[in-house]
């Protein structure tokens, strides 16, 4: 029996009333006077690994059903969106799956992207397939990439991105894209207490003078499918205590205006880390971000129960005003603050899967 894929209905994306909507061109600001800054893009619902804590197996199975390619949107129509969101003050533009990398001829979407005027160009992926892709996607104009890599020990690595992949061929995808440019690098580290936590400090030693950025993540109520419970996230401020009692630390600002890890430099001038604290210490006011899905849904918050959609409207030959405004109505109507009133109840509810719209 076929599994149906974890998708909320869309809503329908109406344009603001022209009264209070702001000209094209300048800048939105939603209910909380947050400005949209960056925007993410899922190009594949498909992924190689089956992480735990995003694509468990159980659900993520053989007969497990992913979108068909006529829904995808194309890269003509994926261009043609964050063009508008450029013209509203988008800065960064990141690139996401499921695995990006598994989207034939992504490098293509990369070049047209990077055409764009004044927008950094960005990727995650888990790795595996950069050294084949690495110089393709840095010769098209991406700017950086981002790493997932949950833990050095190859047996516990193998057993939580339950595909049999080897921390050797991740390691060998950093090093790629170290050669090809697309530094500095930023390695993720996802943190689940009694799975892989014992690998903090390895981590960090192994990361230490190599130009590497290390960030640890904590284990987030993600989508449905995760088996999130409060008793298997520690906390950012636990694993800065860890690092720091073996490589002394100190807090660093931000880079940027609404960056949501915090900052810290080994006080050796050996490189620096990074946490992302969304469960202890939640950054719901300073948060920029939007999401596009893989199939033309637009989502204004990572936990988000509901998308808007926007591939009716590109495929219905509706014109660039148009599809800016229902852009400026869904964004002028954001008020979300899911992490600021987390709780057991909200935690239990039926969110969009995290391997649908990227991390």
């Amino acid at each position: 029996m076929k599994v149906i894929p974890i998708q909320q209905a869309a809503a329908p994306v109406t344009a603001a009333d022209p009264a209070c909507r702001p000209a094209p061109g300048e800048a939105l600001l939603d209910r909380r006077g947050r400005s949209v800054r960056d925007l993410r893009i899922s190009v594949t619902d498909r992924c190689n690994f089956r992480c735990v804590y995003c694509m468990p197996r159980e659900v993520f199975g053989e007969d497990y059903a992913f979108l068909p390619r006529r829904e995808l949107l194309s890269f003509e129509e994926i261009t043609r969106v964050a063009r508008l969101f450029v013209a509203r003050g988008v800065r960064k533009i990141r690139i996401t799956g499921g695995e990006p990398l598994l989207r034939k001829d992504v490098d293509r979407l990369i070049g047209m992207l990077a055409a764009l005027d004044g927008v950094e160009i960005t990727l995650t992926t888990n790795g595996v397939l950069l050294p084949k892709l690495a110089r393709r996607l840095r010769d098209a104009g991406l700017h950086r990439v981002t790493v997932s890599l949950d833990a050095l020990d190859d047996a516990l690595f193998r057993r939580m991105n339950d595909a049999d992949y080897p921390v050797a061929k991740v390691l060998e995808g950093i090093e790629a894209a170290k050669i090809a440019g697309l530094g500095p690098i930023k390695v993720n580290m996802v943190v689940k207490r009694g799975t892989n936590d014992a690998d903090i400090e390895p981590m960090a030693a192994h990361f230490r003078h190599s130009g590497h950025i290390l960030r640890f993540i904590e284990f987030m109520d993600v989508g449905a499918s995760n088996g999130w419970k409060m008793d298997e996230v520690l906390p950012s401020r636990e694993v800065i205590d860890r690092i720091d009692r073996l490589f002394p630390l100190e807090p660093i600002d931000p880079n940027y205006e609404g960056e949501v890890a915090e900052r810290w430099r080994y006080r050796d001038g050996s490189g620096e880390i990074g946490v992302i604290s969304s469960v202890t210490q939640a950054f719901c006011s300073t948060c920029t971000r939007i999401r596009l899905s893989t199939e033309g849904k637009l989502y204004t918050c990572l936990f988000a129960q509901q998308g808007h959609d926007l591939r009716t409207l590109l495929r219905g030959d509706a014109a660039d005003d148009a599809i800016d405004a229902a852009i400026a109505g869904v964004w002028l109507a954001r008020e979300d603050r899911y992490s600021e009133i987390r709780t057991a109840d909200t935690a239990a509810l039926r969110k969009i899967e995290m391997s649908y719209i990227g991390g």
